[in-house]
């Protein structure tokens, strides 16, 4: 039977010194663990992503929780952690060749954009003529300084991950090393935390299981998704050879967390380009396989790889995305959604618990 706050276990808790001290200790060592929080983020999510096929090893392996640790952690590098270094070692070097054509005026948006308008019908010139596109000057100007940004930013991200190099190595260790640990001994610490927290058993439980439901669905069904088309789109520019294709895969990756636009942001332009520049079996092509490959992935596998239950709303999802790269820089990429998750799944059980009442 559960036991209420006010019983003896949680009588500590009122006594206001030892209360603040707690508090202190607390944020003391938060703060001691802050330089590391992008290690430990990731350490925890993988842990908690990978842990129904740790339990599986677990039971084949006919208990040993050192070897399925081992075997658990091993696979995570197989299949997630050495093809996104791969990944980003491809983005970094033709992230850097990009800005390299466009500094050297080999990679001109300005000339590609008035190509367009040059190659359209005169009722088309003339409509946007009418709405003020047709003159480049602000266009240019606009498109130039966004360019300008995007690039060095990618540019100073390359230069840092060269410089810092041996801090990354040092931090990807530690994330390996918190991994075992939490892999194997993640059950015997969320026990823990269950005994420690001064909240009823019943409410412990049903907060646990929902947010670990929900991270599971935000993961598989945002990033999962984000990867699956950007990767799609990524492959299309390789076979119809538009230059840089990973560094477009990774802007496509994160563009499909826009709702009904996405994807097409990138591959749309592009295909136009290529109808007006008379490669027109190539632009069909792309528009082809925009349509019916990268735009048909978010409705055929989100339903499969979430659920209708727990799938957040796109504009949840994009606003906490933002936000998250805002204040956590790349990390936020997943830190944000998954600080949505929790918000979602907190209030989910502040509902659920007061519709029960």
């Amino acid at each position: 039977m559960a036991k209420p706050p006010d019983s003896t276990p949680y009588r500590v808790l009122q006594d206001r010194p030892f209360l603040v001290l707690l508090v202190a200790i607390t944020a003391a060592f938060a703060w001691i663990l802050w330089p590391f929080y992008g290690v430990i983020f990731w350490a925890t999510v993988l842990a908690i992503l990978f842990a129904p096929l740790h339990r599986r090893l677990t039971k084949r392996m006919g208990q040993r929780h050192n070897l399925a640790a081992l075997a658990t952690t091993a696979v995570i590098v197989l299949i997630v952690i050495l093809p996104a270094g791969i990944v980003t070692g491809l983005l970094i070097q033709e992230g850097i060749g990009v800005y390299v054509r466009i500094q050297s005026g080999e990679l001109d948006f300005a000339r590609y954009f008035q190509q367009v308008l040059g190659a359209l019908p005169g009722w088309a010139s003339g409509l946007l003529d009418r709405f003020g596109i047709g003159s480049l000057a602000d266009v240019q100007a606009r498109l130039s300084a966004g360019l300008s940004k995007g690039v060095q930013f990618l540019a100073g991200q390359a230069m840092n991950v060269g410089q810092n190099a041996a801090e990354f190595v040092v931090n990807f260790f530690i994330m390996l090393y918190l991994l075992f640990f939490f892999l194997r001994d993640g059950g015997a610490l969320s026990l823990r935390m269950k005994h420690a927290l001064p909240l009823d058993e019943d409410l412990q439980q049903n907060l646990a299981t929902k947010f670990a439901t929900v991270i599971r669905a935000t993961i598989k069904g945002n990033i999962v998704v984000a990867i699956i088309q950007g990767a799609l789109g990524g492959l299309i520019f390789w076979l119809l050879e538009v230059r840089a294709p990973v560094f477009w895969a990774v802007i496509m990756m994160f563009l499909s967390l826009l709702p009904a636009v996405g994807t097409a942001l990138v591959w749309g332009p592009v295909a136009i380009y290529l109808l007006v520049t008379g490669a027109i079996w190539q632009g069909i092509v792309l528009i082809a396989y925009g349509v019916l490959v990268i735009g048909l992935v978010d409705n055929v596998l989100r339903p499969i790889l979430v659920g209708k239950d727990t799938k957040m709303p796109d504009w949840v999802v994009l606003i906490s995305t933002l936000g998250g790269m805002v204040i956590f820089g790349f990390n936020g990429f997943v830190i944000g959604p998954v600080i949505a998750a929790m918000f979602i799944a907190v209030w989910a059980v502040v509902g659920n618990s007061r519709a029960k009442a």
